[in-house]
């Protein structure tokens, strides 16, 4: 492949770039799979000043990549699995050796801070390290039981589905441009991807990282336009789609998805809980709140929106969370100096400060924030507490995807999980106890794909043996664990029946056969062969 320019010690004049220099601005843009003259320009978030220029891929052009990519998936299907988890612990090593380029690509295009972006280097360096530690064994042939024991010699097999189309958003431009793919390609497809374009840089470094680990040239392509010009060459070519996004474009997906009898993978909305319990130990809890509510600025699909205390902790830490808030620190900076960063877009400003505006003309009160800080950058706006949210305010329900959350006062544990409950969708939550069987049993009966005990959403994110994604309007499937790389494979059962059939013995009458089964049948129950 061809060398990359290296990056600069000396940040840009402008403050834009960090250490990353135009030249290798410019030459990740010539990876994309484009043709053509259309190009597109991204703003950084920090400035909103001009970043790159990026291809537009047309959809003639997507439609050639998975032509290529079918034809390049079948040698790396071929290949034997540890060989391609071998091309993922190479991709590892290199992403933690070369992570400086990639926190400031994060920072330039997204805004977050460089705390929140390293987080996405040590998971995409944890899940290449899971899926090629236990992808041979998800993938090996497995005995199962057969029919007749001893005579039915039953193996279930995994294939790839072939190219899996992958749609990845701009909120965590590393983790979710990889991470989905790093399983997909462990199973042995091919992938077609469309990135956020605000977020292609990110996606450009992690592919040319792949490639530098051994990964064949064609296996994944990355295409860059809007959904509304490309997203139809991207669902008539896919095997499988991948997509985390809005819940509006889930439904689009799915339907499309469902028209073609193909498989779709969906991580969608949320509007997450937090729930303090009265057992709750109130430091861990206010800081918990913290990590919870506003990293990436709230733009994060597992973060807290809703927050419910206990009516005897409620006054103490609602004066200690707000506080708390206050003492945050916000800005742009290519160091860890700040806590919470830049929204990455004008429309999430405008979704954030209308949701506010919103609460308060309906009667809400603003503990902390409220405002947004075009002083520090003109995307920035501060942690944000409400308390007082009624449900005529949109943000009662309504996702915001911002750093602004609401707290509630509730006095049972039962009203507490219909509160958490009560919500169209269902994606992560999160339960502050200092009793881990009261946290479990409250845990148990909350609505929504992954529950955090004493923790945000680290822990259960971070669990990447477990299954990781929604329930109701937060989406269909799951990444992470056995679950989130067997998605993309299809199972085959081979049955091979040995020395009889399953069919009456030569002059043998059905009557017979009947009652043989039958018998068969009670003596299996009662020897718990079966």
């Amino acid at each position: 492949m061809t060398t990359a320019p290296t990056t600069s010690t000396t940040p840009s004049a402008s403050g834009v770039l960090g250490s990353i220099t135009p030249a290798l601005l410019a030459w990740l843009a010539t990876r994309v799979t484009a043709a053509g003259h259309d190009t597109v320009t991204t703003l950084a978030p920090y400035t909103l000043e001009p970043l790159a220029t990026l291809p537009v891929s047309s959809p003639k052009v997507v439609t050639e990549a998975f032509l290529t990519a079918r034809e390049a998936q079948r040698a790396w299907a071929a290949r034997p699995a540890r060989d391609r988890a071998a091309v993922l612990l190479r991709f590892h090593d290199l992403v933690l050796d070369r992570q400086d380029a990639a926190l400031d690509l994060m920072q330039a295009e997204n805004g977050k801070p460089r705390r929140d972006a390293f987080l996405e280097i040590t998971d995409i360096a944890a899940t290449a390290r899971y899926y090629a530690r236990m992808g041979p064994s998800l993938l090996k042939p497995r005995r199962r039981s057969g029919t007749i024991p001893g005579l039915t010699r039953t193996r279930e097999l995994h294939h790839p589905k072939g190219v899996i189309a992958v749609i990845s958003p701009w909120n965590y431009p590393l983790s979710m441009a990889a991470g989905d793919t790093i399983a997909a390609l462990m199973a042995g497809n091919a992938v077609v991807q469309k990135p956020d374009t605000q977020t292609a840089l990110t996606a450009l470094w992690a592919h040319e990282l792949l490639a530098e680990a051994g990964l064949p040239a064609g296996v994944w392509q990355l295409v860059v336009g809007s959904g509304s010009s490309i997203g139809p060459a991207l669902m008539a070519g896919a095997d499988y789609v991948m997509f985390t996004g809005s819940t509006a474009t889930g439904r689009s997906i799915a339907r499309d998805a469902g028209e073609r009898l193909i498989g779709a993978s969906l991580e969608l909305g949320g509007k997450n809980p937090m729930l303090v319990l009265a057992d709750a130990d109130l430091d861990q809890a206010v800081e918990g709140a913290i990590r919870a509510c506003f990293p990436s600025a709230g733009q994060l699909c597992v973060s807290i929106e809703r927050l419910y205390v206990h009516d005897s902790l409620y006054d103490e830490f609602t004066t200690r969370f707000a506080a708390r808030t206050r003492e945050l620190t916000l800005g742009a900076g290519f160091d860890y100096g700040y806590d919470v960063g830049s929204l990455t877009n004008p429309a999430q400003l405008s979704t954030v400060t209308a949701h506010v505006d919103d609460a308060v003309a309906t009667g809400a009160t603003v503990l902390a924030g409220g405002r947004a800080r075009p002083d520090l950058g003109p995307l920035f706006y501060e942690p944000t507490i409400l308390t007082g949210v009624t449900s005529d305010a949109v943000c009662y329900r309504a996702e915001t995807f911002g750093p602004l959350v609401s707290v509630y006062p509730y006095s049972t544990d039962e009203e507490a999980i219909a509160l958490a409950n009560d919500t169209e969708y269902g994606l992560n939550a999160s339960v502050w106890t200092t009793s881990p069987r009261h946290g479990r049993q409250v845990a148990a009966q909350i609505h929504a794909g992954t529950v955090n005990i004493n923790e945000a959403f680290a822990a259960a994110w971070g669990s990447l043996d477990a299954p990781m994604g929604g329930m109701g309007d937060s989406g269909l499937g799951r990444r992470h664990g056995a679950d989130g790389l067997l998605k993309y494979t299809e199972a085959q059962t081979i049955a091979h029946q040995r020395l009889h059939p399953i069919a009456p013995a030569r002059g043998m009458d059905h009557d017979t056969f009947a009652k043989a089964i039958t018998t068969g049948l009670r003596l299996l129950k009662r020897t718990r062969l079966r």
